[in-house]
């Protein structure tokens, strides 16, 4: 029974549509902190943010509000960059998951090529390991990945499940569903946490999660934003909720 990790950032792509350039004394909505308070009652077990280098949804504020306010877990999304690197020794969030970024990309498009980057990526891992953050590798779910991530001091991979998402015959799932088994049992063996996230939703999670061993958590976002327009937040939440952790009372989506 995974845990689910709510990732925020499409809350606050709403919000930038209006405010990119909102005053002080106005109220901006929907307000980031107020939707992950509500999945904190709900029953989530962590909020995802991915503040990106080009500010495009989650701004630094927004992180400082999250860490100041939440009693459960933050797990921040960040390339690894000098920047980003002393944003997360400032706000210290349980997890930091290194993601890569392309300026040009509507979101992110792939796994980080631990092999092409080793020894910088390295690096920052200890960097943050010092400071007592988790580091994550977000990840293809290859076996080399797996073995550099492990390599290089992160005690958690997390699988870029686009792939299996965006499969279109049965043919190609069974395929990618066989490769995240086998990189989530290697990764297992070597000690790592494993998550995955990155295109899941309400009807595909059922069967990545009855198929891949191991799950720690999934991260997911747009699926749960996207179902909150039309059912509201709350209720998208319990829905993914019961997906994960009580099949048999999930409610198939509209």
């Amino acid at each position: 029974m995974p845990e689910l990790g709510f990732n925020i950032d499409h809350v606050a792509t709403l919000r930038e549509a209006r405010y990119r350039d909102w005053k002080r004394g106005l109220r901006p909505e929907p307000s980031v902190l107020q939707c992950a308070r509500v999945a904190e009652e709900i029953g989530v077990d962590q909020i995802t943010v991915h503040l990106r280098e080009d500010r495009r949804h989650i701004q630094v504020d927004d992180v400082r509000q999250l860490r100041r306010t939440l009693k459960i877990p933050l797990n921040l999304e960040m390339a690894a960059t000098p920047a980003m690197t002393a944003q997360a020794l400032k706000f210290k969030p349980r997890e930091v998951c290194l993601v890569p970024e392309n300026r040009r990309e509507v979101t992110t498009e792939g796994g980080l090529n631990l092999l092409d980057d080793f020894v910088r990526l390295k690096k920052v891992t200890g960097t943050l390991s010092r400071a007592r953050i988790k580091v994550s590798a977000f990840i293809d779910p290859e076996p080399a990945q797996v073995e550099a991530a492990h390599r290089m001091g992160a005690k958690i991979v997390e699988l870029h499940t686009g792939a299996y998402a965006n499969a279109t015959s049965s043919r190609e799932k069974r395929r990618e569903l066989a490769r995240h088994g086998r990189a989530a049992a290697q990764a297992h063996e070597l000690g790592l946490q494993v998550n995955a996230g990155h295109g899941l939703h309400y009807g595909n999670v059922r069967e990545f999660i009855e198929d891949v061993p191991h799950l720690h958590t999934l991260n997911i976002g747009h699926a749960i934003v996207a179902r909150a327009v039309l059912v509201g937040l709350d209720r998208a939440l319990m829905e993914m909720l019961a997906l994960l952790r009580s099949p048999e009372q999930a409610l198939a989506a509209d």
